[in-house]
């Protein structure tokens, strides 16, 4: 049964991963906006001309104006006008493989935990018990998945950055090879704290709404257990996630995404550098950055994932 649970949730993730991954794309371009890239002119200023540069003339020296930002469809539209349609799926391999490592394994512990903690006289877990499982499912998922989730933010933040200082990876397998020769194996669990953080926020949330929600639609008698019970319930689920994990995705994306070059202080020294740099230099409100395609994104990814989980679970019943 233990095994079966992996199975389930892992095809499950699968589905759900790939076929919303063009709105994780636009999530990760959004949470980005306003970030400042490295300028690769600046370091090549000569001492006494940057000394002087006082003494030029305001109107001499061009200065690119901020960044605007911009919404969802804005961003989506840029990209398929600059980089092609091929490119909402930048990264997809590496989305397969994070399912494949994360989400199969918060959902298969996930459901191991539900058999050993729900009570044999009502078949239902207390709340506390469902949140309680999803911490640590979500926790242990993205420990085991995080090389996977470095790739993947990168490979989808690719196309932002100028021609000359894109990575070009050319798969998820290229990605972590080069990481892990270029900056060390190491950078491969950038950000883990905040992936670990953020996986058993949504785990919890997610997982524990669903299943809360679920029981309470059914024992109420509002609908029967079908399809529009798992759309109901999946739905509520990823707009809850969604709410409570987005501050702490913004961090992760950052952290991950971050350039280091050799003999080169990083951008960020950590997450709590990261989130008060942040936070600083655009607002408190910039932590809900890529908030519309981050609900746009969870609504469709839960309700694909639980759907697809509930008819799985269906068609391997007898096994």
């Amino acid at each position: 049964m233990g095994v079966k649970g992996f199975v389930e949730g892992g095809i499950a993730s699968i589905v759900a991963g790939c076929s919303t991954h063009p709105l994780d794309l636009i999530k990760v371009r959004m949470q980005l906006q306003g970030e400042n890239l490295p300028n690769p002119q600046a370091h090549n200023l000569r001492p006494a001309y940057a000394a002087n540069s006082a003494a030029i003339p305001h109107n001499s020296i061009h200065v690119p104006p901020p960044p605007t930002r911009v919404g969802p469809i804005s961003v989506g539209v840029r990209i398929i006008q600059s980089e092609g349609v091929a490119a909402l799926y930048s990264g997809v391999s590496a989305t397969v493989l994070r399912q494949t490592l994360y989400s199969t394994t918060r959902m298969g512990l996930y459901d191991v935990l539900k058999q050993k903690w729900t009570n044999p006289e009502t078949g239902n877990m207390p709340l506390l018990s469902k949140i309680t499982a999803g911490l640590i499912a979500g926790g242990i998922g993205a420990a085991v998945g995080n090389p996977a989730d470095v790739a993947m933010v990168r490979m989808q933040a690719d196309g932002r950055l100028p021609v000359s200082q894109r990575r070009n990876y050319k798969s998820v397998i290229d990605a972590i090879t080069r990481m892990s020769k270029q900056e060390g194996v190491t950078s491969l669990w950038r950000g883990s704290s905040l992936t670990v953080n953020r996986a058993m926020i949504v785990t919890a949330s997610q997982l524990a709404s669903y299943d809360q929600i679920k029981e309470m639609i059914l024992e109420n008698g509002v609908m029967g257990d079908g399809l529009g019970t798992h759309v109901t319930a999946s739905f509520a689920a990823g707009f809850v996630a969604a709410v409570a994990s987005n501050p702490v995705d913004v961090i992760k994306t950052r952290v991950m995404n971050m350039k280091v070059e050799p003999g080169q202080a990083a951008p960020y020294k950590g997450a709590i550098d990261c989130a008060m740099k942040t936070v600083k230099a655009e607002g408190v409100m910039s932590l809900y950055k890529g908030f519309i395609p981050t609900i746009s994104r969870q609504g469709p990814f839960t309700v694909v994932l639980f759907v697809t989980l509930e008819q799985v679970r269906k068609l391997l019943k007898e096994f």
